[in-house]
This record gives structure tokens, sequence and C-alpha cells, in this order.
């Protein structure tokens, strides 16, 4: 991982704030120049055209890799090499305007006047076109290269709905959200983030939507961002999160278009990455992280039932170890007689207090599943599997943990399972620790007091100045419909409060996830 700067040190790359080298009217001291700059790097391509006087040249220079080298050969070198261009431009300025106005057909050009707008052109996948005698050149986008296709989601899988997700490519992920929402409304700002990487990073909303003090809130703190290096879009939403030492996440990420698509209909904003296949979606709120877009694919009352029993997770994944720890230490008497016997007879034996065992359980269980996640797909399922059941059944007869106990964290740790974003589930599984060693000391007491706690932490949270636990709290009656429940979806006609532009024009937008609001 490299090292994050807050500031580049003018001495060790070239930044944009210090004054560029010129294009010299001599074309080889200008690619002599940017060969030194670039390190004489091989995979720089030069190729160099001369007109049928021999008076006039022309230099084609881009990375290989990051092109599409039949965009180059069909558009740029194919056109340079026509007759007509060499006889039609006896002078460089003459050779200049064909090449730019007539022969280019490729569509989106620019002119470069300095040697940093050639690198960074060239850095991001432009062919640059110099000439002789001349102090400026043509940028021509032809980006491409070698990359990842389309494929089905792997984080955030589903059963009904679209199977496609993001790539790494910009792009290509933009145009992916392009084909759900065809609508000019549908803005995209980009700007260049990390003083070394130069890394593109959009911003998605759809005008009259979002609320305009939001999208200026997120802008500013884009801007306040000065790093040397934006390699993920994980890099952003720790600089950019207002809380950063909750343990609750306060940005949405993503790798899916439809869900991108369905959240910018309601009225958030995205952020893409270049480089990346996760998308940032904000502002988010606590309840986010607990439905899919696949709730709005299927029935009301299907939906209801597994978002309910989402919910029972996670209760059960971040109060079942202490609640039960808890009741044996200090509560037996909430414990029916015959089941407290039972769990006496088969703690006989056992040689550790009831916390050790729970935390013995509770680390192994993250061991085999970290484990399972880090080693190859094909043999990191069958580990977990095998690790878990073979480890768990030999601390049993080895005496070092009782059957109940085994139970108890094995539930606990599919429950986890159960909460479809990923960093919401880490939040809990470390919650976890700190409630099972409060319930250790005082009991059922300090669970209560550790619940309160959390509650008043998440209704204090604030995501883009939206409450993180709206429309809960503060409660608003009129968004109750789309929370612990769905309601069916002609019940489904406003947009929830705290995310409306009351300043737009009024509109009927048809939502991806499904569901049809009115403003």
């Amino acid at each position: 991982m490299p090292k994050q700067q807050s500031q580049s040190n003018p001495g060790e790359i070239s930044s944009s704030s210090q004054e560029s080298p010129p294009i010299f009217t001599d074309l080889e001291d200008t690619l002599k120049q940017i060969h030194e700059r670039l390190g004489n790097s091989p995979d720089l391509n030069v190729r160099k055209y001369e007109t049928l006087n021999h008076e006039n040249h022309v230099a084609v220079m881009y990375i290989n890799g990051l092109v599409d080298k039949e965009l180059v050969d069909e558009y740029v070198t194919h056109a340079l090499s026509f007759e007509e261009i060499r006889e039609e431009a006896p002078s460089a300025a003459d050779l200049f305007i064909f090449a730019k106005e007539k022969a280019l057909s490729i569509g989106k050009e620019k002119v470069v006047e300095d040697q940093n707008s050639v690198l960074e052109a060239l850095l991001s996948g432009d062919t640059i076109i110099l000439f002789d005698k001349l102090d400026k050149g043509i940028s021509v986008t032809t980006s491409g290269g070698e990359g990842r296709s389309v494929t089905e989601a792997t984080t955030q899988v589903n059963i009904r709905g679209p199977k496609d997700s993001f790539t790494e490519s910009l792009g290509t992920n933009i145009a992916l959200v392009r084909k759900r929402i065809k609508n000019p409304n549908l803005w995209i700002e980009t700007l260049t983030m990390g003083s070394v990487t130069k890394t593109d990073v959009s911003i998605a909303h759809i005008h009259g939507l979002a609320k305009e003090e939001t999208l200026q809130q997120i802008r500013k703190k884009l801007a306040d961002i000065h790093v040397d290096s934006i390699l993920e879009s994980g890099y952003i939403e720790q600089l950019i999160e207002e809380n950063n030492y909750s343990p609750f996440p306060t940005l949405y990420n993503t790798e899916r278009p439809d869900s991108v698509a369905g959240n910018l209909l309601e009225g958030r904003i995205a952020i893409f990455v270049d480089g990346t296949p996760f998308v940032l979606i904000l502002p988010a709120t606590f309840f986010m992280f607990f439905h899919t877009v696949e709730d709005y694919y299927q029935r009301y009352d299907i939906t209801s039932v597994i978002r309910v029993l989402r919910f029972i997770c996670l209760l059960v994944s971040l109060f079942g170890p202490a609640i039960f720890v808890a009741a044996l230490n200090f509560h037996q008497e909430m414990i029916p007689t015959p089941l407290l016997i039972n769990f006496a007879s088969q703690r006989e034996g056992v040689p550790f207090p009831v916390v050790i065992e729970v935390l013995l359980l509770e680390v192994t269980f993250e061991i085999i599943r970290e484990a399972g996640i880090r080693m190859p797909s094909q043999i990191g399922q069958t580990v977990s599997i095998i690790g878990g059941l073979v480890l768990g059944q030999a601390a049993v007869q080895a005496g070092i943990v009782s059957p109940a106990m085994v139970i108890v964290v094995s539930l606990t740790g599919i429950s986890s399972f159960a909460t479809p974003a990923f960093n919401m589930a880490l939040s809990i599984r470390i919650l976890r620790f700190v409630i099972t060693f409060v319930a250790a000391y005082i009991g059922l007491y300090g669970i209560a007091i550790v619940g309160l706690i959390l509650v008043a932490h998440l209704c204090s949270l604030r995501s883009m100045g939206v409450p993180y636990m709206s429309p809960v709290a503060p409660f608003a009656p009129g968004d109750q419909k789309d929370i612990f429940l769905r309601a069916p979806l002609h019940f489904m006609k406003t947009r929830r409060r705290l995310l409306k532009n009351d300043k737009a024009p009024g509109a009927t937008v048809q939502n991806s996830q499904g569901s049809r609001h009115e403003k």
C-alpha cells in the first residue's frame, strides 16, 4: 500500500503548479525531452511521418497498453499517411490545420501547448501529434487498451435482477448508468485528483432531484483533498466522511449499476473513481445497509419478511454471545431449570470462564473466515467449512469449550452473513467483542447501557448533513413505507423528505428500484 502524503514534494515529481517546459519548434528536441521525462520508458511508442518535399515532419506518440491500437491505426496514423495531407500542406502551420480540421475524424481532439499537457494526455491514454517547426500539438482521445469486461457482481449477488456490474473503466461505468437513466438531467462532473496519480473522479446526480446544498458540500470536500494518490474509492470515502472515529460507515458503496441508478432517482449523489468497480453513494442512512435492490424486484410481502429476518440477524450477531455470557454469569434465574442443568453438565471439565470460551471461538471463527476470503476461491470455501467443523468438534472433545457455546458462536457468525453490506457487517463484528466484554463484567445492565450508547451515537451521526437514522430519527411518518417493511409499489409515491429538493419543479420519475416517486 503506497504511503499517503498530504502534499507532494516539489523535488520529487513535477507538479502542475510548476512552470511547464514548452513544446520546442525542433521536433527532435521535444521528443528527446519527453523521452527523458518518462525515464526513456520502452512503452512509449513514436511514429514519424514526413511530407513529399521532406521539409515537414510529424510525430505520433502514444503509450502501449493505454490506447486502443485499432483506433490509433484507423483514425490517426492512417489519416496522416494520406498523400493528400502531404501535398496540400506545404508548411507546418498548414499541416497542423489540415490534420486538425480535415484528416482526423476521431471526434474529440484538443490543442496542447506545453510538455506537461502532453504528458498528462499520454498517461490518460490519448495520442499526441507533434509537428516540426511548430510549438504546439494535437491531443486525440484514443484511450482503451486491455480491461476487464462487464461481468456479474461478486460482492453483491442477487437471485432476480440484472447481472451486470461495474468494471475498472470510468467510461464504462458511467455508460452502464446512462443505459438505465436515459434522461438529459443526469449530469456528470469530472475532476482530477491525486497530484501523482492524476485519477479521474466523476460526480453524478440528476439535476432537479439532488439537493444543491448537498452537491456543493461534496464539491467542497473533494476540492479540499490534497494527496499524492487516489487508487480506489475507499481513499475518498475515508477523506470526506464526517465521522472518522465512528465504527459505522456513513457512505455506501456498491458495484451494481441498478443500485446506483435507483439511488440517483431518489435524489442521492454518486462518486465514480477511475480504476475501481466500487461507486460511492451519498448521503447514506443506516437502513440503506440492510436493503438490497432485489427487494424492489420481489413482491412486497416476500421482501418485508426478508427484511425483518435481516434485522433479527442484526440483533443476534450484535448481542447473541453477550446475552449468553450475561445469562450464565449473572442471571441464571432467567434460564429454565432443565436447560440450566444441561449447560452446567456441558461445562463440567471446561477449564475456562464463559467469556474466555466466547473469545476463543470468536477469534477462531474470524481467523477461518479471513483465511477463506484470502485463499483462492476454489479451495477457500472448502477450507472454511472443513476448518469450522474439524476445529469445533475437536475443541468440544478436548474439553476446551462446551457444545452450547459452539452453537451460540456459530449462530452469531451465520447471522452476520445476512447483512448485505460488507462494511456494516465488519462494524457489527467489532462491536460484538466490545459488548461481550461489558456483559462479562456487568451483565444485562451493561448490555442495556451499551445499547443506549449505540442508539445515541447512531442518532448523532450525519452523512452530508442528512441524519444517519432518518427517517426513524427524526421520525417522518410518511417515509416509513420502505424501512423495516416494504409497502406495495403503488403506495410509494413520494420521495423521502430529507432527500427531496424542494426548489425543483414538479416531476414524476420511475425509479429503477421499482418505486414511482412524485414530487
